[in-house]
Order: structure tokens, then C-alpha cells, then sequence
């Protein structure tokens, strides 16, 4: 029971300081790419985020505070949940420990015990960030209060908000894409060195012999090419995925409040459920892409027993 609880509350603090670290990148990376987004003529969610605050080349954007308040909150969270670890939890510590355990088994059965036990700790951030990033963008207010000038029937439209949904930022969701493709590229080299990483992307599958050899030495060595293609890309398909169906999702919600001004508390009340499991499932799909991504590149490693 001892060395469960010690286990737990070493594997809680790895979370916390990779949700910490990570919060920190993604702010690095949107500060650098963010432009200042004036108002938007389509009247809808703008693609860009809003500068707030600059400061002698580093500005602070809306979305970049969202990922700050939404990192704050978990760390925080998280650290209530496990300040009184007990044998028998109850309260916040049942849904942390739940949580947290629940993703580890999860993610056991898929890639393996081994891979879990190395990359564990980034699997469970990005899908725990990514979900209440998402869930947190539904919240009343996000999106609609902050700054902007009133119409000649005198309605105020917002042009700034003061929040905006994380991951309706392409910036945000390009740098974990990118954190993920350095992680993955150490993993890979982790598992199998230089020289079997160069084998594993370019050296010939099966067993031959003779001129079938020589001809698969060469067909591979040109398939390769095409798998270094396919791995620059995910980190951009990783991006996109979640990005499109964030923004597409927002910009439903915001359709459907300004549709028809008597029914905007109403009209969008069904689109708010469908985000909540848009939210979840998109938190979901980018852990298991970055997982299973990184399972094929050290399956050898695992054995046949995890490939599965």
C-alpha cells in the first residue's frame, strides 16, 4: 500500500510538471506567431488571436491567457486532490486518482507496459489539457466579453474578447504537435539508436537473397523516402484535427447564437452538448495518435504481446 501511495503521488507530479511545462511552450510558441486580429468582417469567430498585452517583441493573446488559467486551474486542482493522499479516497482525490489511473490502464493495453512506463506522463497531459482546454471554451462568457463598438442600432459586437478557446488557435495546437514530434524523434532514437532508426525508415523487410535482395534494398530505400514524408506531416495532421474541429465547433455556436437574436440563450443549448463530446473525443483521438505513433516506430522493442 506504501509504495502504491508513493508511486501515485511521484506519477501525479510528473503530470503536474509536464502540464506546467507544457502550458509554458505552447505560450512560448503562440507569442511568437500570434498577430494582433483586428475585427472580423464575417461577423464570425476570428482566426487569429487577439493581442492583449505587448511587451518589447513578447505580446500575451487571448488564447495564450486561456492555457495559462486552464494549466493554473489543474496544477492547483491536482494539488488539493493529493495534498492528504489516503489509502481509501474519497472526494476530488477519487476523481484524480480515477482519472489518472483510468488513462494509464487505458493506455497499458494499447501500446504496452514499457512504453507506458516512458511516456506516460506526456500521453496523460496532453489529453487531460487538451480536454479541459476544449470544455473550458464552452463556458458563457468566453469569446463574448472583452472590447469592440456598438452598431448603428446600438448592439455592442465584441472585436476583442478578452478569452478565446485554446484550441481554436492554430498556434496553440502546432506547438503540442510540434512538442509531441521532438518527443517522438527521442523516443524513436531512444529505442532504436541512429543507425536502427536510419534501418527501420530505409533498410529492406524479410528475409532475401540474391538479385530479390539487391531489388528490395532499392525499392525499400525509396519507400522510405515516403515514410520521412508521412512522419513531417502528422505533426501538421495532428495540428489541423484539432484545430478545424474546435474552430468548426465555436463557429457553430457562435452561427447559432446570432441567428435568430430572440432564440440566441435557446438556439444553441443542443450545439453545447455535441461540443462537450467534441471536446472529449478530439482530447482522446490526439493521445491515441501520439501514443500508437510512437508505438510503431519501438513495437520491436515491446514484443509481440503489446503490438496489438
Amino acid at each position: 500500500m506504501l509504495a502504491t501511495t508513493v508511486a501515485y503521488k511521484m506519477r501525479n507530479r510528473c503530470l503536474l510538471m509536464s502540464i506546467l511545462a507544457l502550458a509554458s511552450s505552447v505560450t512560448l510558441a503562440t507569442s511568437s506567431f500570434a498577430a494582433e486580429g483586428g475585427p472580423t468582417e464575417h461577423g464570425g469567430v476570428s482566426l487569429k488571436p487577439q493581442m492583449l498585452v505587448q511587451f518589447r517583441g513578447f505580446g500575451i493573446t487571448n488564447s495564450m491567457l486561456v492555457t495559462w488559467l486552464v494549466g493554473a486551474g489543474i496544477i492547483v486542482f491536482s494539488q488539493i486532490a493529493t495534498r492528504q493522499v489516503k489509502a481509501i479516497p474519497n472526494g476530488i482525490q477519487n476523481f484524480w486518482e480515477w482519472l489518472v489511473e483510468g488513462l494509464h490502464n487505458f493506455l497499458e493495453n494499447i501500446i504496452g507496459r514499457d512504453l507506458v512506463q516512458k511516456g506516460f506522463w506526456f500521453f496523460a497531459t496532453v489529453f487531460i489539457f487538451i480536454l479541459f482546454v476544449n470544455w473550458f471554451g464552452l463556458i458563457p462568457g468566453i469569446g463574448t466579453i472583452g472590447w469592440g463598438h456598438y452598431d448603428g442600432s446600438g448592439n455592442f459586437h465584441v472585436d476583442r474578447p478578452l478569452l478565446r478557446g485554446g484550441n481554436a488557435d492554430l498556434n496553440m495546437t502546432t506547438a503540442m504537435s510540434a512538442i509531441f514530434f521532438v518527443m517522438w524523434f527521442v523516443w524513436a532514437i531512444q529505442a532504436n539508436g541512429v543507425g536502427g532508426f536510419l534501418k527501420h525508415l530505409f533498410g529492406p523487410k524479410g528475409e532475401t537473397t540474391g538479385v530479390v535482395k539487391i531489388l528490395m534494398v532499392v525499392i525499400f530505400f525509396a519507400v522510405g523516402w515516403l515514410e520521412v514524408i508521412s512522419i513531417l506531416f502528422r505533426p501538421i495532421a495532428l495540428s489541423f484535427r484539432l484545430f478545424g474541429n474546435i474552430y468548426a465547433g465555436e463557429s457553430i455556436l457562435e452561427a447559432m447564437s446570432t441567428m435568430v437574436p430572440w432564440l440566441s440563450p435557446i438556439l444553441p443549448i443542443p450545439f453545447y452538448f455535441l461540443e462537450v463530446l467534441v471536446g472529449f473525443v478530439q482530447a482522446l483521438v490526439f493521445m491515441l495518435l501520439t501514443a500508437v505513433f510512437t508505438m510503431l516506430i519501438a513495437e520491436h522493442q515491446e514484443g509481440p504481446e503489446h503490438a496489438h
